[in-house]
C-alpha cells in the first residue's frame, strides 16, 4: 500500500509540474482560452462560499471542485441544481448528477451541466439591427468520475468531461481531465486538506457550415463556397490548492473555517476564504468572499479580468430520512456577487440515500 501511495504521489506530482501548462495568472491572457464554462460551479453548497471549501467538499458536488472527496459518499447521492447566471441576462444553467458506491472505497460519479442563453437576434454585413431571425446557442458538459478512499485519510480521483459547444451550424467538441486528492487528519478528521488539478486536455476548435461564406471571384460570375478556418483555442487549466478546520461545539455544533488558492491559466490567480455554520446538520449557513488583485479599481479597468469575486452567501435546510444509514433530503440556496448584472443565484435538491 505504502508503494502505491509513492506511485500516487509521483504521478501527481509530474501532472502539476507539466512545462506546457502555466499557471502565472497572466491577465494579459484574458479572452485567450475557450470552454470558459468549466470555470463555472454547477453546485449549490459549494457556491455559497465561493468554492473555498476545495479541500472538504464531500460527495457529489466535489466532481466539481475536487474529485478526490467524491470518495466519502455514503452509498447514492443525487442533485439537481438550477443557476440563474448572471441575472437580467437570461442566462440559465442546469446540473444533474448521481454519485454511486461500487465497492467498500470506490466510487462512480455522474455529471451533466447545460447551459441555455435564450435567443439571439442574427445579424449580418446587410442586417446589422437583426431582424432575419434567432439562434440559441448551448452548451453542455457530461463527466464521469472515479475516486477511491486509499485509507482513512487520503481520498483520491480522477474525472473525464467531454464538452460540447453548438449553436445550429456551428459546433465544438473536446475532452477534459481532473485529478484531485484530499487528505483528512485529526481525532474527528477535523482538518483537511485538498490540491486539484482540473481542465488539463487537447485545444478544441470550430467546425460547420457557419464558417463558410458564398463569394464571387473578381472577374467571373460564378459563385463559390469559401471555407473559413477557425483556429485552435485552449481550455482554461486550473490549479487549487486548499486546507480547511473544523470547530466542534458538543455533538450538535460546527463551525468550518476554509481557504483556497486558484492558480487561474488564463487569468489572475484568485483566494478564496469561508466559513460554514452548522447546527445538527439539519441547517447550515454559509459564507465566503473571493479575493483578486485589482479587484476595487474600476469596472472599465484591464485589471479587472473575471467576472466572479467578492462576496458569496449560501444556506442549506436538511431533513434526515434515515439516520442509521445517513439518509437525508436537502434544500440549497446560494448567492454570488459579479462584477456587474445583479449576481448569481443558485438553488439545488439534495437526496442522499
Amino acid at each position: 500500500m505504502k508503494t502505491l501511495y509513492r506511485y500516487f504521489a509521483l504521478i501527481l506530482i509530474g501532472v502539476l509540474l507539466v512545462p506546457n501548462l502555466s499557471f502565472a495568472g497572466n491577465k494579459d491572457r484574458s479572452g485567450q482560452a475557450g470552454a470558459s464554462e468549466l470555470l463555472i460551479n454547477p453546485w449549490t453548497r459549494s457556491s455559497g462560499w465561493g468554492s473555498a471549501n476545495m479541500s472538504k467538499v464531500h460527495g457529489l458536488e466535489a466532481l466539481w471542485g475536487n474529485v478526490g472527496g467524491a470518495a466519502f459518499t455514503n452509498k447514492s447521492q443525487v442533485i439537481f441544481s438550477y443557476t440563474d447566471w448572471l441575472k437580467g441576462t437570461d442566462t440559465k444553467l442546469y446540473s444533474f448528477g448521481l454519485t454511486q458506491r461500487v465497492s467498500e472505497s470506490g466510487v462512480l460519479g455522474l455529471q451533466v451541466m447545460s447551459m441555455s442563453f435564450g435567443e439571439i437576434e442574427i445579424t449580418t454585413t446587410d442586417s446589422p439591427d437583426g431582424g432575419v431571425g434567432k439562434y440559441s446557442p448551448s452548451l453542455m458538459n457530461f463527466a464521469v468520475s472515479y475516486s477511491k478512499a486509499f485509507s482513512n485519510n487520503i481520498y483520491a480521483g480522477f474525472l473525464m468531461k467531454i464538452v460540447g459547444e453548438q449553436i445550429s451550424d456551428l459546433s465544438a467538441y473536446g475532452v477534459a481531465l481532473d485529478v484531485g486528492i484530499q487528505y483528512v487528519t485529526g481525532a474527528h478528521d477535523q482538518f483537511s486538506f485538498g490540491v486539484a488539478l482540473k481542465n488539463v486536455g487537447p485545444t478544441m476548435s470550430f467546425s460547420g457550415d457557419g464558417l463558410s461564406l458564398k463569394v464571387f471571384i473578381p472577374g467571373q460570375e460564378t459563385q463559390f463556397t469559401l471555407n473559413q478556418r477557425s483556429d485552435n483555442f485552449e481550455l482554461p487549466a486550473q490549479l487549487n490548492i486548499g486546507a480547511a478546520y473544523d470547530f466542534l461545539f458538543g455533538k450538535d455544533l460546527r463551525l468550518t473555517t476554509a481557504g483556497n488558492f486558484i492558480a487561474n491559466s488564463f487569468t489572475k490567480d484568485q483566494i478564496a476564504v469561508g466559513l460554514e455554520f452548522s447546527m445538527k446538520d439539519w441547517v447550515m449557513i454559509r459564507g465566503g468572499y473571493t479575493f483578486e488583485q485589482g479587484m476595487w479599481n474600476s469596472i472599465e479597468s484591464p485589471e479587472n479580468t473575471n467576472v466572479n469575486k467578492g462576496l458569496s452567501l449560501g444556506m442549506s435546510v436538511q431533513v434526515p430520512i434515515n439516520k442509521e444509514k445517513g439518509s437525508y433530503f436537502a434544500i440549497d440556496y446560494a448567492y454570488r456577487e459579479t462584477v456587474s448584472f445583479r449576481g448569481h443565484h443558485s438553488f439545488g435538491v439534495v437526496l442522499n440515500f
